[in-house]
C-alpha cells in the first residue's frame, strides 16, 4: 500500500499558512471597503502573489495546490489519487488553521483576520458568486496544467488568475474559491463568520467540480 507522501502533507500545510497569513493579513492591514478602494487591489495582488511565491518554491513536492477546492478539481480530473486528496485536505485546513493563528497575534479579532461574509446577507447569491469564481480559477489550473511545456509559467498564470476572481470577488464575498482559507479566519472570528463559513467550504467545491467535469468533457477528444 502506498504511503502517505509525509512531506507533500507538509509543503501544503506551509503554503495553506502563508496563504492565509499574507493574503488575509494584507486583507487586515490595508482594509477592503469602499473608503479604502485601494485595498481591493493589493489584497487580490496579495493573494496571487502568494500563489506565485508558493507555485515555485514547493510546487515540486506537492504541486501547490494549497486548496481543497484545487485537490477536488484534480481529483476529478484523475490527477491524483483519494488517499493523497485525503492527506491533502487534512494538510490544507490545518495549515489553514495555523496561519490564522499566526494572524490573531498581530490582529485584535475586530478585524475578523479577513475572512469572508455574505453578500448582503443572501446565502443564494453568495453561494453563485464563489461557484462562478472557482469555476473560472480551477478551469485555469486545469487548462494550464494539461501542458508540460507550460510547466515554466504556470505558477504566474495560476498566481493572475486569483488575483482577477479577488479582484471581482472582494467586493461581493471577500472572495474564498478556497475551503481552508475560509475556514482558519472564520475559526478565529467566531460569530457570524463562523455561523456562515460552510457556504465558503461548500460554495467552491461545487465550483471546482463543475469545473472538473466541464473540462473533462472539452478535452475528452483531444490528442
Amino acid at each position: 500500500m502506498k504511503k502517505i507522501n509525509l512531506r507533500a502533507c507538509i509543503a501544503e500545510l506551509i503554503g495553506t499558512a502563508v496563504l492565509v497569513f499574507f493574503g488575509c493579513g494584507t486583507a487586515c492591514v490595508v482594509g477592503c471597503d469602499s473608503v479604502n478602494g485601494c485595498g481591493y487591489i493589493l489584497t487580490a495582488l496579495a493573494f496571487g502573489l502568494v500563489i506565485v511565491a508558493m507555485a515555485y518554491s514547493i510546487g515540486n513536492i506537492s504541486g501547490c495546490h494549497i486548496n481543497p477546492a484545487v485537490t477536488l478539481g484534480l481529483f476529478i480530473a484523475n490527477k491524483i489519487s483519494l488517499k493523497d486528496s485525503i492527506s491533502y485536505w487534512a494538510s490544507q485546513f490545518i495549515g489553514g488553521i495555523v496561519g490564522a493563528a499566526c494572524l490573531s497575534i498581530f490582529f485584535p479579532k475586530a478585524s475578523n483576520y479577513g475572512s469572508n461574509g455574505l453578500y448582503n446577507g443572501d446565502i443564494f447569491k453568495s453561494i453563485l458568486i464563489e461557484v462562478i469564481l472557482t469555476f473560472v480559477f480551477l478551469m485555469a489550473i486545469l487548462g494550464v496544467t494539461s501542458k508540460v511545456k507550460n510547466d515554466q509559467v504556470a505558477g504566474i498564470v495560476i498566481g493572475l488568475t486569483l488575483t482577477l476572481v479577488h479582484i471581482l470577488g472582494i467586493g461581493f464575498t471577500g472572495t474564498s474559491v478556497n475551503p481552508a482559507r475560509s475556514f482558519g479566519p472564520a475559526l478565529f472570528a467566531g460569530g457570524d463568520a463562523l455561523k456562515n463559513v460552510w457556504v465558503f467550504i461548500v460554495a467552491p467545491l461545487i465550483g471546482a467540480a463543475l469545473a472538473a467535469f466541464c473540462w473533462k468533457y472539452l478535452s475528452k477528444n483531444k490528442k
